[in-house]
């Protein structure tokens, strides 16, 4: 059974934009939450087509491949994402990825639920 993720989760990921508080924050912190996220919007679109791959372990392979590599991306500093909150966040999603690679690896269904639950965590840090 594959545990996705849920719609919700998704869209929040996606829909970051409109829950940060842009007009509270100086024009340095706009630009960091911008890239934060940015990069949290490419979190969810990955974890999408993760969760589109269902049964398919090559599809799901290829998926957890964008998503590490995006993460490595994300991880080395570029689009703002500099804060101790936002960099726990990528590091829980890289250690999610990890298992999940494993099951995949395994010749098992990944169970979605965690990396879902870190991508909001990544959410929220970009938006505090």
């Amino acid at each position: 059974m594959n545990a996705g993720i849920n719609r919700p989760t998704a869209l929040a990921v996606a829909a970051l934009f409109v829950v940060l508080p842009l007009s509270t924050i100086s024009c340095a912190n706009v630009k960091q939450a911008a890239g934060c996220g940015s990069n949290a919007a490419t979190v969810g679109s990955d974890l999408n087509q993760l969760n589109d791959a269902g049964q398919d372990p090559a599809a799901a392979g290829r998926a957890l491949a964008k998503l590490k590599g995006d993460l490595d991306r994300i991880g080395g500093g570029t689009g703002g994402t500099n804060g101790a909150d936002t960099r726990k966040a990528v590091s829980d999603l890289r250690a999610q990825a990890d298992r999940a690679q494993q099951s995949v690896n395994a010749g098992k269904v990944p169970d979605l639920s965690p990396l879902g639950d870190a991508a909001v965590t990544l959410t929220k840090a970009c938006a505090s």
